[in-house]
């Protein structure tokens, strides 16, 4: 697959989640290039406003196993990664597969659930597989985790620790649908009997593996990683700022740009895709100072301060560099 045959894929998909939810086109090419980049994404909202839906809808479009985690606050780990079981007929014991055992996992309302618990995904987002009782089993091919969340002012939410937001590629949310998009809700379940709306399968699990596979091949310029970097340096020199982008956050947003450009159907990067991608795939990683937090301050709002002071490198496209 190349990648304008990976672009017209990506929209195929995208036009097929936007069949069932009622959100803006860019929150949708987020969370595809998330898929893409093999990364994981962190919805955040209000409930009621499509976050498990979007969550299912892809998965479908996709064709993958899905599976759906509801975080409380009585799960324990083993009931994430699995545990090894008792075999009565031979007295052996067999490790028997949680749900996270699928290519599309759908971490409901993760900020529920208990610290400990939530520390059951950091072994299999960052290294796709889990650790029971000293053995390692790997995880399907392709896996990827769609988490959603409360606000953390809402009534029995936990805070995600920075090591797990830090494992997540993209954060971003949906936000309420204008007036326009209310209407057309009702419009939409006006005309069906289910109450939730249902999408068609596009790809299937071998056709995710070979659109993930071409962001690799998308180039990036010298000046560009230059870009990256100092973005996430200036993000630790900001006096708001306790920790900032830390190098695994440069990385991946290295790899949201490539897939960025691979939706919008190009083979190189440009500095638009890295303006375009660093609000969701960095401000989340962000520990703000106290005096920050005591006065409000947005993560977001840093985040499109560093990109306003640091320099935007000029970048010839391929064809131009080659004549």
């Amino acid at each position: 697959m190349d990648v304008p045959e990976a672009a017209e894929t990506c929209s195929r998909v995208i036009d097929e989640v936007g069949s069932a939810v009622v959100a803006d086109r860019g929150f949708l090419e987020r969370v595809t290039l998330g898929i893409i980049a093999r990364g994981h994404v962190l919805l955040e909202d209000v409930p009621g406003t499509g976050k498990t839906l979007s969550a299912q809808s892809f998965a479908t479009a996709l064709g993958l196993e899905f599976s759906r985690i509801q975080f409380t606050p009585d799960l324990l780990p083993s009931d994430v990664t699995g545990t090894n079981v008792f075999d009565e007929s031979d007295g052996s014991f067999a490790f028997s597969p949680g749900p996270i055992f699928a290519n599309v996992v759908l971490a409901d309302e993760i900020n529920r659930a208990p610290p400990k618990t939530q520390a059951a995904l950091l072994e299999a987002m960052e290294e796709g597989q889990v650790t029971a009782d000293g053995e390692t089993h790997a995880l399907p091919d392709p896996f990827y985790v769609i988490a959603t969340q409360n606000p953390v002012e809402s009534e029995g939410a936990f805070p995600l620790p920075e090591a797990q937001l830090d494992r997540f590629m993209i954060k971003t949310s949906l936000g309420y649908p204008d007036e326009d998009g209310e209407i057309e809700i009702l419009r939409r379940r006006a005309g069906r009997v289910e109450r939730a709306p249902t999408v068609e399968r596009v790809l299937d699990a071998g056709a995710v593996n070979d659109l993930r596979a071409v962001p690799e091949a998308v180039r990036v310029d010298d000046d560009l990683l230059a870009y990256m970097a100092a973005l996430a340096r200036e993000t630790r020199g900001d006096r708001r700022v306790t920790v900032g982008v830390s190098p695994r956050g440069t990385q991946r947003l290295f790899e949201a740009s490539r897939a960025a450009a691979t939706i919008a159907g190009r083979s190189f990067v440009t500095p638009d895709d890295v303006k375009r991608v660093a609000e969701p795939a960095l401000a989340h990683r962000l520990v703000l100072t106290p005096d920050a937090t005591v006065n409000d301050v947005d993560k977001h709002d840093v985040i499109y301060d560093v990109l306003d002071r640091v320099g935007v490198p000029t970048v010839e496209p391929p064809e131009a560099a080659d004549a």
